[in-house]
């Protein structure tokens, strides 16, 4: 090991979380302890999408460490020059079986504990170096932390925002009338749209697409450009807003107003739907496509897709077609087209039509890496279970004429080793936040029942 360098451990999760997160550490020093490839050994063969993530890798280390001889496997083999920074950190593999059991160490009768003997008996050897170990795993790292081990952290190199507070919600809403805060403004009508230029001060932390409100009954407006100076907004209205429809689906609130303008927006690629249970994010992307596949005629299908509880691995041994296995997963769109459609004369009848006029399919995720997309309404439901890079894979999967809807509950996180801020939900709306083609919308407030809401405000 290297002086004045810090010595990090890879836990197996990092690696199946970004199977490159050895690479994130260019100035200092790597450790993947041999319990960690015996981990990777065992999932890569595995019938699920993490074996995937297990063999990428695998490879990816052993491109590192190809050429290397076994005493410069253990001694660390230089990490590859990464093209932003200069690389001086190294990558080695310790053998941890090599370890026996002494006072004060855990058990050797589990992975965990291997690993965190491993990091213990590091930190021992290279004392005054500070030594991490990295993990996604939360028990582990409280774990290590009684055991001894001084530093233990979560993998945060694709963490965008330290709290969820932080997050943005697509709007921003002002206290009081917003003209009482605007010195000047220079007003410019195109047929029924009056774009406002107004000091670039007036919304300091603004970015294309937000939307703004403000206390009073009658302004909305959304940012369509700016620079260091000015700011450009058009004047939607409230009542513009919430006269907004979509398959006779009406706003209840301002925040739906703003969602329905963006989903049927057709210079709009990528809208990000969050907020709690019962605000209607389900109800308004469905809506909106079936009104922009069947009375707009905008999109050829229209594609349902969500994680499935097992963090989109398997849709299981189901009998059926693809549709037929994820239809219990994607019972909350037929839930909604029911709803859509309850008062029709044959409500079932009104559903097979409405399935093959908006030719709706469902899909399971992990069925749509190496697809292109074209001309189609891309639902992505529940998105907090997804991690980054499998959200990353949906999204690229979508060509010319697609669009796509992405939403999701950060309070109903299913993954053991995703949070709130951690999640791909939260990563993609940080990330396109600043793309032109895209708009997040965080539905503030419950409108399914009066006891959803209590149900949502207090337990």
């Amino acid at each position: 090991m290297r002086d004045k360098k810090i010595i990090y451990i890879l836990d197996t999760n990092i690696l199946l979380h970004e199977p490159f997160a050895f690479l994130s550490f260019q100035e200092h020093d790597v450790v993947v302890p041999m319990t960690v490839l015996e981990e990777l050994d065992s999932i890569k063969d595995r019938r699920k999408d993490v074996s995937r993530d297990a063999r990428v890798a695998i490879r990816a280390l052993e491109d590192v460490l190809v050429d290397a001889s076994p005493e410069q496997v253990l001694a660390g083999v230089k990490l590859p020059q990464n093209t932003e920074q200069n690389s001086t950190g190294h990558l080695s593999i310790f053998n941890d079986f090599s370890i026996t059991q002494t006072a004060g160490s855990l058990f050797l009768n589990e992975n965990d504990n291997r690993i965190i003997n491993a990091a213990l008996h590091i930190q021992e050897k290279n004392k005054p170096n500070k030594v991490v170990l990295v993990t996604k795993d939360i028990n582990m790292r409280l774990k290590a932390k009684g055991a001894g081990l001084a530093h233990v952290e979560d993998y945060r190199t694709d963490q965008l925002i330290d709290d969820i507070k932080f997050l943005t919600k697509g709007y921003y809403k002002f206290e009081g009338d917003f003209w009482q805060q605007i010195n000047t403004c220079d007003s410019e009508t195109a047929g029924r749209n009056t774009t406002h230029m107004v000091d670039r001060s007036a919304v300091p932390l603004t970015y294309i697409n937000e939307y703004l409100i403000d206390d009073s009954e009658s302004f909305a407006g959304k940012v369509t450009g700016f620079d260091d100076e000015k700011l450009a907004i058009l004047d939607i209205g409230r009542d513009r807003l919430m006269s907004k429809t979509a398959w006779g689906v009406h706003p209840k609130n301002v925040y739906q107003g703003m969602a329905l303008d963006a989903l049927l927006d057709p210079t709009i690629d990528l809208v990000i739907l969050t907020g709690p249970a019962g605000c209607g994010k389900t109800l308004l992307a469905l809506a909106s496509a079936l009104e922009q596949s069947i009375e707009r005629g905008l999109y050829d299908k229209i594609i349902v897709t969500r994680s499935t509880p097992e963090i989109a691995e398997s849709i299981g041994f189901l009998p059926g077609t693809e549709e037929e296995k994820m239809a219990p997963w994607l019972a909350a769109i037929t839930d909604t087209l029911e709803v859509l459609h309850k008062q029709d004369e044959s409500m079932s009848g009104s559903l097979d039509y409405i399935m093959e006029k908006a030719n709706i399919q469902f899909k399971s995720v992990n069925f749509m890496r190496g697809r292109s997309i074209q001309n189609s309404m891309v639902l992505l439901d529940e998105c907090q279970n997804l991690t980054a890079s499998q959200l990353k894979t949906i999204i690229t999967r979508c060509g010319e004429g697609t669009k796509i809807v992405c939403s999701g509950n950060l309070a109903q996180i299913d993954s053991n080793y995703l949070t709130a801020v951690t999640s791909g939900l939260t990563y993609i709306v940080e990330r396109f936040k600043d793309f032109p083609g895209s708009s997040v919308i965080n539905l503030n407030g419950v409108v399914r029942s009066r006891l959803a809401s209590f149900a949502e405000e207090n337990l």
